[in-house]
């Protein structure tokens, strides 16, 4: 499925992650944060996904049969471990770099992942659905948050489940998130986030609401940069997790 023009995606924001592909699966590299998120993110997924469906956690393929989507999946960190708990993974993404990578990573590792260059909208207009829609870290990311939502309910089947992460915009997420990491740490290339599109929960709600979807539990996710450890929190000040349903 080729790429449309979609309102969702900034160019600017395609660009900038296409420059950084390569990079994708080194863990030392600017995405060494997400590889320290991701067992934390991986078992979120699991467990809300099995206590909607009525599924065993511990089962070794507790998503066996499942079609999800990971809108934004860059180089499909997220894809391969949800591919191994069973699911039928499609890791959609713009840019046709972060694309070629993902593939070829998971051709490498044995793994049956459908990845698509192309947007969610264009997804939705083809009629494409799915048991489970992600969009993790991404929605900081999008042009137009009000359309990336519609298509994101469009293409969840009834009684499916969307489950989101996000970067609030505080004081807080400013000092550390964004000048702390970027500019003080250098954790991320200068750049990577724009304060201004950072999401309060309340606006996530809504376009939620707008969208069709009904948030069900929100979760903060606080990092301990001594340990290098990402965990579920009452902290929703600077990242936050979500779920919501049709």
């Amino acid at each position: 499925m080729n790429s449309n023009p979609a309102p969702s995606i900034d160019p600017s924001e395609v660009e900038q992650f296409s420059a950084l592909a390569a990079e994708w699966w080194d863990p030392r590299g600017p995405f060494k944060p997400l590889h320290e998120f991701n067992p934390v993110r991986v078992g979120y997924i699991r467990n809300q996904i099995c206590a909607h469906l009525g599924r065993v956690a511990t089962d070794p393929k507790p998503l066996a049969g499942l079609d999800i989507a990971d809108i934004g999946c860059g180089g499909g960190l997220l894809c391969e471990p949800i591919s191994r708990l069973g699911a039928n993974i499609t890791g959609v993404d713009p840019s046709d770099k972060n694309i070629s990578v993902a593939s070829l990573h998971a051709r490498q590792m044995g793994l049956g992942i459908n990845y698509l260059q192309t947007s969610v909208e264009a997804l939705a207009e083809a009629g494409q659905t799915f048991d489970v829609v992600l969009a993790m870290e991404v929605l900081e990311h999008v042009a137009d948050v009000s359309s990336f939502m519609q298509a994101c309910a469009k293409i969840l089947k009834p009684g499916g489940i969307f489950i989101g992460a996000t970067l609030n915009r505080t004081l807080k997420s400013l000092a550390l998130a964004k000048i702390g990491v970027e500019y003080i740490l250098r954790w991320l290339p200068v750049g990577t986030h724009d304060w201004d599109k950072f999401l309060t929960p309340a606006e996530t709600t809504r376009s939620l609401r707008d969208a069709g979807l009904g948030l069900q539990t929100i979760q903060g996710v606080t990092y301990n940069p001594l340990k290098g450890e990402w965990r579920t929190s009452t902290d929703t000040d600077i990242n936050y997790i979500f779920v919501a349903l049709n």
